[in-house]
């Protein structure tokens, strides 16, 4: 948005604590553009929102609006508001869009055909190759892949969209000039040049656990449908598949061994008719893609079964002692794992380590 004064009327708007997206809406619909709120004068924009009305007119931002117009004046810094031609016409079809969007990247992506993909935080080995592997395809396949810049499946979402040459959102729960969590930021960086972040909440704001479920509805919004890889029955990405179903998009999970804790969201969300998905290609047709398929990378030479047992050995064993000991690749150990554990033949324990059964 190019008119400075407008832009700093909305930033006034949404930077004042105590007013939400829900007021802002109620504002907007009953006056027009925020400065319109502004020049109404207390007493009419108190028959509209009450005794809220005061926050508006006596609330000192200090230097808060013109910090977020200095940041959104350097390069790869935008502001996007509801009254930006620009602004992602898929949130404007949620119940309750942000008003302001603060973004680090390219805006245009949020405008793209989208796959969101959410999970563990705490994934195994498979699931982080499996979510690479499908962010990847799909990416080549055109699909912007948005996830939340989390640890585990949010993090190989990202990779795989990167390492394919395409598209990548990342939704955050902070301020856009905050990185979190800090064994992301080399990504987080990436993303912001090849890709985009954006955050709904005013610069600086820290890591706070309350706004990341409430950034999922962004996560889902953007997106055609919301691709669950790897979830427990208690995680925050049950919150972003529940979302995107009452926003009316598709819900996709991969299932897992029925030993595996991080396997039972997904089959939850499968019982509740979420679609079961077992390629990449499963997605593609449902959302009705129109690309051919690529040709399937061809599969690395198996892993012998005995060879692999016996470089597990009977003590517990993580992946990157296995490649050591089985002089294999992680990829061509990651099949024959998750072979010998849906058998019964091994189990994975806590930090990613595996251990021999029987």
């Amino acid at each position: 948005m190019s008119d400075t004064h407008g832009l700093a009327a909305w930033l006034r708007l949404t930077l004042i604590p105590g007013i939400g997206g829900e007021t802002q809406r109620k504002l907007l619909a009953a006056f027009g553009l925020p400065e319109a709120v502004f020049a109404a004068g207390r007493l009419e924009v108190r028959s509209v929102i009450g005794t809220k009305a005061d926050l508006l007119f006596d609330t000192d931002l200090g230097d808060a609006v013109e910090r977020s117009l200095a940041w959104a004046e350097q390069p790869g810094h935008h502001l996007l508001t509801l009254g930006d031609a620009a602004y992602p016409k898929t949130l404007l079809e949620i119940a309750d869009p942000p008003s302001l969007l603060y973004v680090r990247g390219q805006p245009a992506l949020l405008q793209k055909s989208a796959l969101a993909m959410v999970g563990s935080r705490n994934a195994t080995p498979q699931g982080m190759q499996t979510a690479e592997n499908f962010s990847r395809t799909l990416a080549a396949h055109h699909l912007a892949i948005v996830s939340g810049l989390a640890l585990g499946i949010d993090a190989a979402a990202h990779r795989g969209a990167l390492a394919a040459g395409g598209d990548t959102v990342a939704v955050i729960g902070t301020g856009a000039d905050r990185l979190y969590p800090a064994r992301n930021q080399e990504l987080a960086l990436a993303i912001a040049e090849r890709g985009a972040i954006v955050s709904e909440f005013p610069l600086g704001t820290p890591a706070i656990a309350a706004n990341f479920p409430r950034r999922n509805r962004i996560i889902s919004g953007l997106a055609r449908g919301v691709l669950v890889v790897e979830a427990a029955p208690q995680s925050g990405s049950l919150i972003t598949a529940r979302l995107a179903a009452e926003q009316g998009r598709e819900v996709f999970a991969i299932p897992g061994s029925i030993h595996s804790p991080v396997a039972r969201g997904c089959h939850q969300l499968i019982k509740q008719g979420a679609k079961l998905v077992e390629t990449a290609a499963d997605i593609l047709e449902e959302l009705g893609s129109l690309d051919p398929m690529p040709a399937p990378a061809p599969l690395p030479d198996a892993v012998p079964e005995p060879a692999l047992l016996a470089a597990l050995g009977h003590d517990p064993c993580s992946l990157d002692e296995l490649v050591e000991r089985s002089g294999h690749s992680a990829e061509q150990l990651l099949g024959e794992l998750l072979t010998l554990e849906l058998s019964g033949r091994i189990a994975t324990l806590p930090g990613n380590r595996y251990q021999r059964l029987g």
